[in-house]
């Protein structure tokens, strides 16, 4: 009896690591598919940037699941002159067509919109998963609040965007499920950097409030290599949407399309004992 093995790369990033973990952990596609490693999963070693070393990797492979931007050829072509039938990938916006020129640095994005578009060119079938911002994100030092420098007790959600910008939260290990020739916008909920600001308050019993700042007080907060094309992610968000205008409809239309329900960002903190002392 033949089997639809699903090779996952890379399944020790975030994205990855989830995806292998919803396959294994669901109760129909169990049935299918092993875990990781820990859980019996077969793990094979192979380079992206040598496709000819996925050979061994891919060897009775039909499905692959590819979350990296830039082994553009190890992550397309080779898996399907290997006989893989099915590719899903990353993807995102792309971020110089929606700014209509304006960004040209935000090349995460574009890489994968990109990318997205030659496989769609490919006799294969094919689905696309878009995360938004990482709700783990809020956890860690990228959009963690600090005291405020008046040291009279508050926070500071400081950033360059407006208090009105709205941002999609997911959480990313809820990811794992896909449909052929679909490109999801995944999020769990869609709140502006004020409401941001207002569940963090409502969650740690804390004052917590936005604040922006210019562009360039704000890359100084930056890791000085990329300081330019995360500011410009970030004027993405605030001039023209992660996904775009139709943000909310791409949003909704994903949740609709997969089963069960998916967390919003104040369920989210509330299960993780979110504190900021």
């Amino acid at each position: 009896m033949s089997k639809n093995m699903l090779a996952v790369f890379a399944a020790s990033g975030n994205q990855g690591t989830f995806v292998a973990n919803f396959v294994s952990e669901d109760k129909n596609l169990s049935k299918l598919y092993t875990a990781l490693e820990a859980k019996g999963e077969k793990l094979v070693q192979a380079d992206l940037d040598d496709p000819s070393s996925l050979e061994l990797a891919l060897e009775g492979v039909k499905i692959v699941l590819c979350m990296t931007a830039t082994q553009f050829q190890g992550n397309t072509h080779e898996p399907f002159s290997l006989g893989v039938a099915y590719i899903v990938s990353s993807s995102m916006p792309h971020a110089r067509k929606i700014s209509n020129g304006e960004l040209q640095i935000v090349d995460h994005f574009d890489d994968k919109a990109e990318i997205e578009q030659y496989i769609r060119s490919l006799p294969v079938k094919s689905a696309f998963f878009a995360p938004a911002s990482f709700m783990q994100n809020v956890l860690s030092l990228f959009m963690r609040p600090v005291p405020s420098l008046a040291n009279e007790g508050t926070y500071l959600l400081a950033n360059c965007a407006r208090g009105n910008t709205e941002m999609p939260f997911i959480d990313i290990t809820e990811i794992g499920q896909w449909y052929e020739g679909k490109f999801f916008a995944g999020a769990g909920s869609i709140h502006t950097l004020d409401e941001t600001a207002d569940i963090a308050s409502r969650v740690t019993c804390k004052t917590v409030r936005h604040q922006q700042w210019s562009d360039e007080i704000f890359k100084q907060c930056l890791p000085k290599n990329f300081r330019e094309q995360l500011n410009e992610m970030w004027v993405l968000q605030w001039d023209y949407g992660c996904f775009g205008s139709q943000a909310k409809e791409l949003v909704d239309r994903a949740k609709d399309q997969i089963r069960g329900e998916v967390i919003g960002l104040e369920e989210f903190l509330v299960n993780r004992g979110y504190k900021l002392d």
